[in-house]
């Protein structure tokens, strides 16, 4: 039987990016005549990763509107997008282009072979039809597909057959190039590298991050007869050290390559126009919005137009507030998802109310606790009005004082005039050990399982809910050694009794003592309502997409999964490239249409701020 219930979750940025697709006239840049921007979407959701169809400023581009990421298609001066074909069955697609009335995209719809590998894989069909056909190989993974002027190349970035290797700053990729009509016949043309644009059939610039630190553009050219050259062969460096270019799109003479830039002077990432010839920069979108972040440019087929996303801001109609929760396609029927705007969300024991970190809202939200620096709740499940949580600063050593405490308000007078609620605070752990935090509450609500750094390693105790160490209750340890235990439920991913016998670990991705089970990053595991399933994080599906074209995640490869006790029965619930995290299951099916959904009616203003990745740096 599948699990019921609905799943809350965050996803780290996802909420404030408010993205929509932008043109400018290419013209007016190596002109220096005046800038003019136009919006070419509608504001409803995020549109992202355009791509012209024409020099009329069509353009195909993703959507997140109905749920997932989808494929759709504007024409100018009609405002309703035409969906486009896509994978049957799939929550993810990606990179979509039209060329001679074929489409090409990613998706991420079939399991791969074995764990740690990505399932993203380029797919193609035609726009009348619905017959989707796979092009890479089964067993392969590749992201980014760019296709020549002609139609009949296809370059990707790809991992080939080989396994993920754990690493996102900079993704292992190669260029691999292959005919449209005979997809299985590929080359590999250039180890190390991503992003790949075409100009015309014979050359290739693509990003890559060189020897001496820096996110450069390189060049590609192809000979002649090049299925019958000597492959891998050696790029050309077009773009200088001293500057961050990434995600090139090259115009249709070769002459200019659009990018997006990181700049010493600017913690912005903006886009700008690399004369080849010239070897010189023309800035773009730091002369119309130099406070906002720029995204993966793209050039229309005879050059007229540059398009990009970025945050739409006020000066746009559309969407202006951050949804209370965001409905997040499922792929199992009885298991409702919802995206919050908020971290470490904790149901209360008759699931009507949630409690959260951030600034968050559900139908009506109320501050139970401020001015402290708090992070990681659990409702306990005897007690209504009793939430433990940590005060103090996150994700910081073993010896930084982090302390549990338990919060008790009244929630009887809970009212839509109200917006505060008197609570008292009891710290449950003493100063002098360290970083105490993420309590979960015991199924009978007598105990808390927390982590605590007081060894001078973070390990796993279990104290007196109500009387903590402080008034004289015990503190048993129940693990303790030189590593890392965290963010444990009162069951975990791996499970151990409450006196600290029978720990065993739940193996998820291949047998005790194999390499595979030995990779397994899980993070966040929370058990469902009737405690038979758990659900976390995990690293096991790969990255879905190229981390250094998006946004800062930390970890870009967390998405969301299921499992059985026994580590059976493993699905996989969400496919994006982002950082999905701190989920909880609750047992109460939410009415959906009662929790303020409305597209730009509640919630925080929409203002952009979301960062960009923390580990690219102009300090080399």
């Amino acid at each position: 039987m599948d699990p019921r219930g609905i799943i809350l979750f965050t996803t780290v940025g996802r909420p404030y990016y408010g993205f929509d697709v932008f043109s400018v006239d290419l013209h007016s840049i190596v002109s220096s005549s005046s800038l003019k921007e136009r919006c070419l979407r509608d504001g409803v959701s995020i549109n992202f990763n355009g791509q012209y169809v024409d020099d009329e400023e069509t353009i195909v581009y993703i959507s997140e509107r109905t749920g997932s990421s989808r494929i759709y298609l504007n024409r100018p001066g009609i405002l309703k997008p035409e969906v486009l074909p896509f994978a049957q069955g799939s929550l993810f697609h990606d990179r979509p282009v039209v060329k001679n009335a074929r489409l090409y995209f990613v998706s991420a719809h079939e399991q791969p072979d074995k764990p740690f590998k990505s399932w993203s894989a380029v797919y193609s069909c035609e726009l009348d039809t619905n017959d989707v056909v796979r092009l890479t190989p089964y067993g392969d993974v590749d992201y980014s597909p760019a296709v020549s002027r002609s139609g009949q190349l296809i370059a990707v970035a790809s991992y080939g057959s080989r396994p993920w290797s754990d690493e996102f700053h900079k993704l292992k990729t190669d260029i691999v190039i292959f005919r449209e009509s005979d997809p299985s016949t590929r080359i590999l043309v250039c180890r190390g590298g991503g992003w790949p644009t075409w100009s015309g059939d014979s050359t290739i610039f693509f990003h890559r991050k060189a020897d001496d630190g820096w996110w450069s553009i390189f060049r590609l050219d192809l000979p002649e007869n090049f299925e019958n050259s000597e492959f891998p062969i050696t790029p050309c460096r077009v773009t200088p050290p001293g500057v961050h270019t990434f995600t090139p799109a090259v115009t249709h003479d070769g002459k200019l390559i659009a990018v997006a830039t990181r700049r010493r002077d600017t913690s912005f990432r903006h886009i700008e126009i690399f004369d080849l010839q010239a070897e010189k920069f023309h800035p773009v979108t730091a002369l119309l919005n130099p406070r906002y972040h720029h995204y993966n440019p793209f050039v229309s087929p005879e050059s007229l137009f540059l398009g990009y996303h970025r945050f739409r801001g006020e000066s746009t109609q559309g969407e202006s507030r951050i949804p209370y929760f965001e409905q997040v396609s499922s792929p199992i029927k009885e298991l409702q998802m919802l995206r919050l705007d908020g971290l470490f969300p904790t149901y209360s024991p008759t699931g009507e109310f949630i409690a959260i970190n951030h600034d968050f809202d559900g139908s009506k939200r109320w501050n139970v606790l401020k001015g402290r620096t708090c992070f990681y709740n659990s409702w306990s499940p005897r007690e209504k009005n009793v939430i433990y949580t940590s005060i103090g600063p996150i994700f910081q050593s073993a010896n930084t004082t982090v302390r549990v405490a338990r919060i008790t308000f009244d929630t009887s007078n809970l009212n839509d005039q109200t917006e505060e609620i008197s609570a008292v605070v009891k710290i449950l752990t003493r100063e002098d050990t360290g970083n105490n935090a993420f309590p979960s509450c015991s199924p009978d609500g007598n105990f808390i399982v927390f982590r605590s750094g007081r060894s001078g390693y973070k390990n796993l105790y279990t104290v007196d809910a109500v009387n903590g160490e402080l008034d004289s209750g015990s503190i048993r340890p129940l693990t303790k050694g030189p590593w890392i235990d965290t963010m444990p439920s009162w069951f975990s991913i791996y499970l151990i009794g409450p006196d600290g016998s029978d720990l065993r670990r739940v193996l998820l991705a291949g047998a005790e003592g194999s390499d595979e089970v030995n990779r397994e990053r899980i993070n966040h595991v929370c058990f469902s309502p009737d405690s038979e399933w758990l659900l976390f994080t995990a690293n096991i599906g790969g990255v879905t997409a190229e981390p250094v074209s998006m946004p800062n995640h930390f970890q870009p490869y967390g998405e969301l999964h299921i499992a059985r006790l026994d580590g059976s029965g493993l699905r996989r619930l969400t496919w994006n490239g982002y950082e999905n995290a701190t989920p909880a299951w609750g047992r109460t099916e939410i009415d959906i249409g009662g929790l303020s959904l409305g597209r730009d009616t509640v919630g925080d203003k929409l203002t952009g701020q979301f960062a960009e990745p923390l580990w690219i740096s102009c300090d080399i």
